[in-house]
């Protein structure tokens, strides 16, 4: 019987990536929802071409617009459009399996959704845990769902680790995240204040939406990274270390207390833990292009650098704070991100007003979406207004 898909986000890449691993097992997967934000040609492209039973757009007028071009298309894809129209395409009894790709703190509700109805969950949305942390893993474990970790670097230790979760304590020294250090890797620090949005955007391995581009030429992605495998394998922070490795093709390692490392390494192809995701513990075929080690040049690693990469070493420090600072600083950091790429502070400002919002927002701790919601409005409140007052450039 074939698996049925919801894909949360399916017009950004790592949706465009599970529909393209999608389409190459037409007799294992079909798709039954799929959501964007407001990209109603490529929506209606995918409609086309997979089918599914319904659609759902962030933005009733580009839902409406899609809506009647579907009709005179003559396919029968329902538009939804109503306030929880996500969370209802992620907890549908008819869905078997769902992606979980939309960027930022939007993706937690129905995230929390899925999880709550026992879904096999594949989890891109990393602000799913570093916002939800405690209150998504408690909806995980209630409901009975299914977390499988789409992140190529969270993947690569899900397949590292022994599959009984229950030997990890006693069995595990270190998790060690992978990262290439962006394009800014070797860079003077000094001259960062002079970072236009398309240089930080020019990641030297993918090709990615601009905010994750940006929080990769922070590190702040390895910083949201490091909170997810906190909450994802159930680790003390001190437990978990990061190593520059430009070429990435190692994508994650497992340290062990006897001493030995276990990897997984591939081309640098999102497909691979996409295709991990929706078989395991089965493997599929994925696309991508086979590892050739006879074409390898020398896999390096270097440390992160503290003066370099100021972002990646908030994450231990929120770990470390009162409940919630993990979602104070995710949210800082978006609006920030937004800032630069409007050109209302410059690229080092980031890493500034992160610090700023920490300091100016003290959470009380979060036990329900509804809370998370409020803190995570509340601190961007602040940060705009830290904006407008500190660090505008003008």
């Amino acid at each position: 019987m074939k698996q049925r898909i919801t894909v949360l986000g399916s017009s950004g890449s790592i949706g465009k990536n599970t529909l393209d691993v999608v389409a190459r097992h037409p007799d294992r997967y079909e798709v039954f929802a799929l959501s964007a934000a407001t990209q109603v040609e490529l929506l209606l492209a995918q409609c086309a071409a997979f089918r599914p039973r319904y659609a759902v757009m962030a933005s009733p007028p580009h839902a409406r617009e899609l809506a009647g071009r579907l009709r005179e298309a003559g396919l029968s894809t329902e538009v939804l459009q109503q306030p929880d129209a996500l969370q209802a395409i992620a907890s549908h009894p008819e869905a078997d399996v769902v992606m979980g790709a939309i960027v930022g703190a939007a993706g937690l509700a129905p995230c929390l959704a899925a999880a709550r109805a026992g879904k096999r969950l594949l989890l891109a949305n990393k602000e799913a845990l570093v916002v939800g942390g405690e209150v998504f893993m408690r909806a995980v474990r209630e409901g009975g769902a299914t977390l499988l970790p789409i992140d190529s670097e969270h993947s690569a230790i899900f397949q590292s680790l022994p599959e009984d979760p229950a030997c990890w304590p006693r069995r595990v020294q270190h998790v060690l995240l992978t990262a290439s250090g962006g394009p800014f890797r070797t860079r003077d620090p000094a001259t960062l204040q002079d970072v236009t949005p398309e240089e930080a955007c020019a990641h030297p391995n993918f090709s990615m939406g601009r905010k994750i581009s940006i929080d990769s030429a922070t590190m702040m992605n390895k910083a949201l990274e490091v909170i997810e495998a906190r909450w994802l394998f159930d680790l003390a922070p001190e437990r978990i270390k990061v190593v520059i490795h430009p070429q990435q093709i190692i994508h994650s390692m497992v340290q062990f207390v006897d001493s030995s490392i276990i990897a997984q390494l591939g081309t640098p192809d999102m497909r691979v833990p996409i295709a991990c995701g929706l078989a395991w513990p089965e493997r599929v075929a994925s696309g991508a292009e086979t590892l050739d080690f006879t074409r390898l040049a020398a896999l390096t690693f270097e440390e992160a650098d503290e003066r370099r990469f100021p972002g990646l070493h908030l994450s231990w420090q929120a770990l470390r704070a009162a409940p919630g600072t993990t979602a104070v600083l995710n949210a800082a950091n978006e609006v920030a991100v937004a800032a630069f790429l409007d050109g209302r502070i410059r690229f080092d400002q980031i890493h500034a007003l992160n610090l700023a919002t920490l300091e100016a927002v003290v959470p009380s701790k979060p036990d329900c979406l509804q809370s998370l919601l409020a803190l995570d409005a509340e601190t961007r409140s602040v940060a705009e207004g830290l904006v407008e007052r500190l660090f505008a450039l003008h």
